[in-house]
């Protein structure tokens, strides 16, 4: 098992490595090994900081935690909690190849690096992806895509500027800047580590798991994504969303990850999609249609499950946490935030969004 495996443990080859080993899994989850341990860090820093945590010193403990991890997700079994744990690993797999692509120089044959091309190889995109300019794969700023995989990989992405009709097209191809290209591979990625989810889980390795399932859904509780909440109050947002909505209505351009956080934020407090579509009406370059694909997509009108908002942890690893004030200092959440201060707010106090704007007309 090679340091690469356990730090890209998607791949392919690293699946192979395992099989190779004869890892029987039963006895590493009977055995209460570091794997296990590491396993179940991994589904709970991505719950809570959008990442998978630190790697493990020991590239066998690394590499083995993923597929537990995968077993810990699959016997939960909840929607909110698999999409999160996916976006984790993929959110780490990106910081990581990233570094790599850019430090090709400084690697050593103890810690091989993934090059482009490989990655590209990995999910079937190598013929799909060409460079432009001089330079070749690895060191191209630019490249062309073929439409089709383009599509394909756009279609989980936020932002007006991944819309087909906001791209230059010319026979067949799409250009990218390398930061795109890269951020495309992500949702390849994460796409990959939702595919085949839930695994079924035999009981012996089931009955092992079982402290750590329950750990793993205490801490689930905290976040409390299933909360119902039907109040528009703008004036008790967290400071993040408050920031985001300021932005949306000056007709600034959000960040796909910002776009994400605020659109989620307003779905989740009871915000029609027509009512979030009117909202974006003043953005540069918005797009009805595909502001209304991307919302009922987010809402789970189109897509498998409702998606909820960042965690604190995430929106502050994007650069969305701002105007920090001292309940955000006890809160992980940002609706965890907008329900405490509905809670401390007398309902007389509070005038919902939605029956001002209407009383306006």
């Amino acid at each position: 098992m090679e340091p690469l495996h356990a730090r890209y443990p998607f791949l392919g080859s690293a699946r192979e490595a395992v099989e190779a080993a004869d890892v029987d899994l039963a006895t590493v989850v009977a055995e209460r090994g570091p794997a296990v341990d590491r396993g179940r860090e991994r589904v709970v820093s991505a719950l809570f900081e959008g990442t998978v945590g630190d790697t493990h010193r020991r590239p066998r403990v690394e590499l083995l935690s993923y597929p537990v991890a995968r077993v810990l997700v699959s016997l939960i079994d909840q929607p909110a909690l698999t999409h999160r744990y996916a976006r984790g690993e993929a959110a780490t797999a990106h910081e990581r190849f990233q570094e790599d692509l850019e430090a090709t120089s400084f690697r050593t044959t103890e810690r091989r690096g993934l090059d482009l091309s490989t990655l590209l190889a990995e999910f079937d995109r190598r013929d799909a992806v060409e460079p432009i300019g001089t330079g070749g794969l690895n060191e191209a700023e630019r490249f062309s895509v073929a439409v089709a995989p383009y599509l394909e990989l756009a279609a989980g992405q936020y932002g007006e500027e991944w819309a087909l009709v906001n791209r230059s097209l010319a026979d067949g191809r799409v250009p990218v800047e390398r930061e795109e290209l890269l951020e495309l591979l992500r949702q390849a990625v994460e796409d990959r580590i939702l595919s085949g989810l839930p695994l079924t889980v035999p009981d012996a390795i089931a009955e092992a798991l079982t402290e750590d399932v329950e750990a793993i859904e205490e801490r689930l509780d905290e976040l409390d994504l299933t909360r119902d909440i039907d109040a528009v109050v703008p004036e008790l947002f967290p400071p993040c969303m408050t920031a985001l909505l300021d932005q949306i209505q000056k007709g600034e351009h959000l960040a796909h990850h910002s776009r994400f956080a605020i659109t989620s934020f307003l779905a989740s407090i009871g915000m029609s999609t027509d009512e979030i579509v009117d909202l974006y009406e003043v953005n540069p370059g918005f797009g009805e249609e595909m502001t209304r694909y991307q919302t009922d997509h987010i809402r789970g009108e189109t897509s498998p499950t409702e998606y909820s908002p960042p965690a604190c942890a995430t929106m502050q690893s994007y650069g969305d946490c701002v105007n920090m004030d001292d309940l955000c200092e006890e809160i992980s959440h940002p609706l965890g935030y907008y329900e405490a201060k509905l809670e401390d707010t007398d309902e007389a106090e509070m005038t919902d969004w939605r029956e001002r704007e209407s009383g306006d007309d």
